[in-house]
């Protein structure tokens, strides 16, 4: 049976969303790294990871909460209820897969709960390196349960670091004083940048299924998400799963305004 679920709950939820995703952490571990070595990428192992890891999230939200959603199982209804059918789940099981398949631990997973199609908490899951970004909306992004916040540094220096897609060199050409770095998943860029080890992340190709938790976890932090040109990004307008065309910018107000000035798109 469904057990009854307030927003006075959010603690139970928050509890069972962490207990979910290191429990599909550990599943993603038992095939981390053994992608074939004929091949630069094996594409079957992947393909079977996250089919095992989505069947076993279905499984388990099925098993405590049948009235919830799961983004990407059925048609959304834009409806607002009270019923347990309020709330909706999108799990992103791998990002970072080349660096999964090939045993580089930068990789995660992302789960986010939506209330009535509003952002209601966001977590990131580093499995191999052990680390989880939480973050409920309207209070402090967590790292391992210690509070995180962006630093909006505003100029960068030669110390700032600029986390960037793998294919970044071919659009823009840099100006800037500062380091730029790929680490192979946009996940761990924008907590990255949500706890201050980063000015700013700029990312490509991606969904609102990618962008869903860490967007909860870079707003509670102190930072936003914004369009390549500086513009506000509304990750809503993706719900219906479009690949996102326009290059998005993780920053603080502050930061967004240098990027604009040290990048020219080519």
């Amino acid at each position: 049976m469904e057990k009854a679920v307030d927003v006075s709950d959010i603690r139970d939820l928050n509890r069972f969303a962490v207990q979910t995703i290191e429990q599909m952490g550990q599943l993603a571990l038992k095939y981390y790294g053994r992608g074939g070595h004929q091949a630069p990428f094996d594409q079957d192992l992947v393909t079977r990871a996250e089919v095992d890891l989505s069947d076993a999230f279905s499984r388990h939200i099925a098993a405590h909460f049948p009235r919830h959603q799961i983004y990407g199982q059925s048609p959304l209804d834009d409806a607002y209820t009270h019923e347990g059918n309020r709330f909706l789940w999108i799990f992103d099981p791998l990002d970072g897969v080349d660096n999964f398949q090939t045993g580089i631990p930068l990789w995660g997973m992302s789960l986010a709960l939506y209330e009535n199609h509003w952002p209601i908490m966001g977590l990131f899951f580093m499995p191999a390196t052990n680390d989880l970004f939480l973050a409920q909306a309207g209070k402090s992004a967590l790292w391992n349960d210690r509070p995180i916040a962006m630093v909006d540094r505003g100029e960068f220096t030669q110390e700032s670091l600029l986390l960037t897609y793998s294919r970044f060199h071919q659009h823009y050409r840099s100006f800037s004083p500062g380091k730029i770095r790929s680490f192979g998943s946009t996940g761990a860029h924008a907590c990255y940048v949500a706890m201050g080890r980063a000015e700013a992340a700029i990312t490509a190709s991606e969904t609102f299924k990618d962008l869903a938790a860490v967007r909860v976890i870079v707003e509670a932090a102190g930072g936003k998400l914004y369009k390549g040109d500086g513009s506000d990004f509304y990750l809503g307008e993706y719900v219906d799963g479009r690949r996102i065309e326009d290059h998005v910018v993780i920053s603080g107000s502050a930061g967004i305004a240098s990027i604009q000035s040290y990048l020219k798109r080519i």
